[in-house]
């Protein structure tokens, strides 16, 4: 018997998926949601996306890398039901996203909180229709369209369209706070787990403490949880851990209080906005758009946040997964884009009382250029739980020093002991400062 969460809608279904038994746990979990698809005309058909594939319909082949992947191996699978008579399209629109979790990601991924996200971003337009979480994953409605690829992202008619949809989700999303601990749905791994080296479960107080007077969880308490979780089995590793934890209250103390659009600074950011989460809606070839219609899939890491981290943490996914700073936004295609993003946000909430848009716009752009070095230090103290726990092929301890690097390139560029000790300026901070 399946329940239904009254304050949020979606089902809660007592049942998990097997991925060693893949497709007959994934009937199970269908025909429990839709009974009557057993009897009803047509196949049930299930279609294996590879993983790390979004929820889409592609029109172009996807490149996979590791690094987009879940902390371990998802899987996702897209369920059909083809009826009789019906087109791609109107099968497509019954048609249902399973997406099951990769081990160990609870200790980077608060569940809970992002199923309860994805319900209140249906509920304004902002995401597919949540049907159901089972023990271990979310059923969901599917998108059609295109992926983008970190290329597209340089694209005005796609650049603006992303600026706006980020100001909807600023603007329309509400920023509230968590009602359960932030660490209550951390886990304890047995011994011999794979899991074992990360220090797992922080106390919610030990979270929170970060930025006592905000509301939580944000931005500031995940990056805190990451750290505390990290591992410390070794000197280096304990001298690392103390670094990042000073390097994060230094960078909260600077930068948390600088006045912006939401609630109390914060407005419900997405915080990955990589290329492969950005899904630029279809249409017909003879119909050419000036500015695409997007989507945004993936709300994982959504959580209340800076809109300067948001927007810098977007700008940083221009380089792709090869971290490629010579192609990231120049200052005038920043300022462009924010002008894009403050246009739609004022269209659908107020701005901050004593500022009007070209006010709010400056002041944006001036903290998205301040904020630039914090994507590096949040995605590096990542790649390094990653480099933990993954079960993924791919080196996330090199992915982590490069990351990490970016800010500590940031503050030698800011403290001027870069200059001062007459060092190149490293081109993610030349293309930064390009007009």
């Amino acid at each position: 018997m399946s329940k239904t969460n009254n304050e949020h809608g979606f089902r809660k279904l007592p049942l998990s998926h097997n991925s060693a038994d893949s497709q007959a746990s994934a009937l199970r979990l269908v025909l429990t949601l839709f009974p009557d698809w057993e009897k009803a005309d047509g196949q049930i058909e299930f279609i294996r996306f590879k993983e790390g594939i979004t929820n889409t319909v592609s029109f172009r082949p996807l490149e996979i890398h590791p690094i987009s992947f879940l902390t371990a191996r998802s899987q996702l699978l897209k369920a059909v039901k083809r009826r009789p008579g019906l087109t791609e399209k109107e099968i497509d629109d019954e048609a249902v996203l399973i997406r099951a979790y990769g081990k160990g990601t609870d200790v980077l991924i608060d569940r809970e909180r992002e199923s309860q996200s994805h319900s209140l971003l249906c509920e304004r337009g902002l995401a597919p229709e949540l049907l159901a979480r089972f023990q271990n994953g979310l059923m969901y409605r599917f998108i059609r369209g295109q992926v983008c690829d970190s290329e597209d992202l340089t694209q005005e008619r796609v650049w603006r369209g992303v600026a706006r949809r980020i100001a909807e989700w600023h603007a329309l999303m509400p920023v509230v706070a968590a009602s359960e601990p932030a660490a209550s749905n951390a886990v304890d791994f047995p011994s011999g787990s794979f899991m074992e080296p990360l220090n797992s479960r922080p106390s919610a107080a030990a979270i929170n403490s970060i930025t006592p007077s905000k509301l939580t969880p944000n931005v500031w308490t995940v990056i805190q949880k990451w750290i505390l979780a990290l591992p410390t089995a070794s000197q280096a590793e304990k001298k690392r851990k103390n670094e990042l934890q000073m390097q994060l209250a230094r960078t909260v103390a600077e930068l948390s209080d600088i006045p912006s659009v939401g609630n109390e600074g914060l407005v419900f950011a997405h915080c990955d906005l990589l290329s492969g989460n950005v899904i630029v809606h279809p249409h017909e070839p003879e119909d050419p758009v000036s500015v695409e219609t997007v989507s945004f899939i993936d709300y994982e890491y959504a959580t209340p946040a800076p809109a300067a981290f948001d927007l810098a943490n977007h700008f940083a996914e221009w380089g792709g997964f090869e971290c490629n700073h010579g192609v990231l936004p120049t200052r005038s295609v920043r300022r462009a884009f924010i002008d894009e993003y403050i246009g739609c946000y004022a269209s659908h909430t107020s701005l901050p009382s004593d500022m009007d848009r070209q006010t709010c716009a400056d002041h944006l752009f001036k903290a998205v250029d301040a904020y630039r070095g914090v994507p590096g230090l949040y995605w590096g103290i990542w790649a390094l739980i990653q480099a933990t726990i993954s079960q993924i092929d791919f080196d996330y301890a090199s992915y982590a020093e490069v990351r990490l690097q970016e800010y500590w390139d940031w503050r030698a560029e800011e403290g001027g002991t870069r200059e001062n000790e007459e060092r190149e300026r490293p081109l993610r901070e030349r293309r930064w400062a390009e007009e």
